[in-house]
């Protein structure tokens, strides 16, 4: 009884596998089966009401970190893993996801999906031989580089539920920074390109699963990187009466040391209303 279970077992594995990688190729030693139909976790709900006290941050995540690499590699698609921006591309080219100005982070201006996927692609032209035998110049889209994504700003709201007691941070939005190069590699500076509404860019990102340096078989999504602050990041700007950046007062040390008096100030606010 027991070998029959396990043959039937096998035929249905085998049937899967010819299903998804064709006839009887299986690469690995299992047929995977998380990450695939999953949906986001709900946020809790808040109203006015409930909120304490509220302040709005935004962030830069530097992909050069290495507790960051998950979210730039692989640079090139392989074995069923994407980098984030891939992710975030494919979504909005296929039109599942929506894209805005990178001018304002508020999402006040939509990008169509081909206007939004033509953003930082490059065109090269090529000289073709036509049927009369002249050359004539056609335009030929490069891939986009996604090795120049390096950066993702943050926007998120930090903010403290009186009914629970508890304080807990929700990002707002995402937006990748593409670094610009001239014709002569020389780097010419970064340029934010869209920005990402992050509660409608979870039901994308819930089902990529992101490179786990730790083991094959666990595998985290970017959703779940996110939830858990597996990123590192450092503060960029506060909401603040001039709406300014901290780049335009501090500078170099000097500006990381102001957005570590920023985070401090957020733990700082919660530890002083608990008395012990």
């Amino acid at each position: 009884m027991r070998y029959f279970i396990f043959s039937i077992g096998f035929v249905f594995s085998f049937f899967i596998t010819i299903a998804q990688n064709g006839p009887g190729v299986l690469d690995g030693v299992f047929i995977r089966e998380n990450n695939f139909g999953r949906k986001p976790i709900n946020y809790n709900y808040e109203g006015e009401i409930n909120m304490m006290w509220t302040k709005r941050v935004w962030r830069v995540m530097d992909l050069r970190e290495k507790i960051n690499h998950p979210f730039y590699y692989p640079i090139e698609p392989s074995n069923s893993l994407k980098n984030l921006i891939t992710v975030m591309r494919d979504g909005m080219c296929a039109g599942e996801l929506t894209a805005y100005e990178a001018i304002s982070d508020e999402f006040m201006y939509r990008l169509g999906a081909g206007e939004g996927c033509r953003i930082g692609e490059n065109i090269d032209t090529v000289w073709i031989e036509n049927d009369k035998g002249e050359l004539q110049a056609t335009p030929v889209p490069e891939p986009f580089p996604t090795e120049n994504i390096r950066r993702f700003r943050i926007k998120e709201d930090w903010y403290f539920d009186k009914i629970r007691s508890v304080m807990e941070v929700r990002i707002i939005g995402i937006c990748p920074v593409e670094e610009v190069f001239d014709s002569n590699g020389d780097y010419k500076g970064e340029r934010p390109l869209y920005w990402f509404y992050m509660p409608e860019l979870r039901y994308t990102i819930s089902n990529s699963p992101a490179p786990n340096p730790y083991s094959d078989v666990e595998r985290r999504t970017y959703d779940d990187l996110f939830n858990k602050r597996k990123f590192s990041s450092y503060v960029m700007k506060e909401s603040n009466v001039y709406d300014r950046n901290i780049s335009s007062y501090k500078k170099q040390l000097d500006a990381l040391l102001e957005g570590k008096r920023i985070e401090d100030e957020i733990f700082t606010y919660e530890q002083d209303l608990w008395e012990y």
